[in-house]
């Protein structure tokens, strides 16, 4: 038997140490949480991503009564941004999270789910998405989702 090591890359730093776009990209994921729905887990989580052309979108989780009919933050920016902009590229997603009070401390990474939907658009437009999870605490940047989900699933893999 081979044992295998998986390495994932990333950094932590301070949000000082970020650059002016990875700064606003995070602070607008910061703001994105008030625009959260959610009504159960008063877990409200925001998202931010930069396209190509410099165009950013916002998201943000909406909760429903009826689990697990609502959505995450990383995929309502997603998929707003692929319905109004079908063409261009995700260069970058910062995610933030806060609850009743207040911001969260440490980062929040993407659920499963969220993670496959960042690979997919990896992908599609055959380039990585820079990920930044902001908390309090600092800024975790990740080079491409292919960190946080090292074994995995493409279209490629069914051909």
């Amino acid at each position: 038997m081979k044992k295998v090591n998986l390495n994932i890359h990333m950094e932590f730093c301070t949000l000082d140490e970020l650059s002016e776009e990875e700064k606003t990209l995070v602070l607008r994921a910061a703001e994105a949480t008030q625009n959260s729905y959610a009504k159960y887990s008063h877990f409200y989580v925001g998202a931010a991503l930069l396209l190509a052309n410099g165009q950013i979108v916002i998201g943000a989780n909406q909760e429903n009564a009826a689990f697990p009919s609502g959505l995450c933050a990383e995929r309502t920016a997603i998929f707003a941004a692929q319905a109004n902009y079908p063409d261009l590229p995700v260069r970058m997603l910062a995610i933030a999270a806060s609850d009743d009070r207040g911001l969260r401390q440490e980062p929040v990474s993407p659920c499963g789910a969220c993670r496959q939907v960042i690979l997919e658009i990896e992908d599609r437009y055959q380039q990585p998405v820079e990920i930044l999870l902001y908390g309090e605490s600092g800024v975790y940047r990740i080079q491409s989702i292919k960190d946080l989900l090292p074994l995995s699933f493409v279209d490629a893999n069914m051909h």
